[in-house]
């Protein structure tokens, strides 16, 4: 009996806000791209020797940790609870570069946060935009594919100068 007035508040709260289960899926998938971006981020800084590899990583934590704080405000306000660390498949990738160091670690870091993740997020954000029911979650992907594509231009770069070096 708990159990079906907790799925009846659930849903109320859903009907109430009128966020869809796509939209809190697609918020739960947003976050847990900036969320891993925060946290390979912070890996970088503490691995790489690169200063721009350095620089890059010190960006991604500033921006996406921005992008998670605004999506936190949108959350809260649809009454939609976000995750609070990567998913299982992120942290298994992160635990990829864990072990690597050096020029190793940055061609990879580059590689796959940078480029191969924010490829990533730049079509979830663009499903985003053209499947949301939300317009709120939809003007949240407008402002914020910016960025992502800003920040793969950014890693195409470094890619060229690192990894195809």
């Amino acid at each position: 009996m708990a159990a079906a007035a907790m799925l009846l508040g659930t849903s109320f709260a859903y009907a109430q806000s009128g966020i869809s289960r796509g939209d809190k899926d697609f918020m739960e998938d947003i976050a847990h791209a900036n969320l891993a971006e925060v946290a390979s981020g912070r890996m970088a800084l503490e691995k790489s020797q690169n200063e721009q590899v350095k620089q890059f990583a010190q960006k991604m934590i500033d921006d996406h940790t921005k992008a998670e704080a605004e999506l936190q405000q949108l959350a809260d306000a649809k009454g939609v609870k976000l995750p609070t660390e990567p998913s299982v498949a992120q942290k298994t990738k992160a635990a990829t570069l864990k072990p690597l160091t050096g020029e190793t670690f940055d061609k990879q870091y580059i590689k796959h946060a940078g480029v191969g993740d924010h490829e990533n997020a730049h079509k979830l954000l663009a499903k985003v935009q053209t499947k949301a029911k939300d317009t709120d979650l939809r003007a949240y992907a407008d402002k914020t594919i910016k960025a992502v594509d800003e920040h793969l231009d950014m890693a195409k770069q470094l890619e060229q100068q690192i990894v195809k070096k």
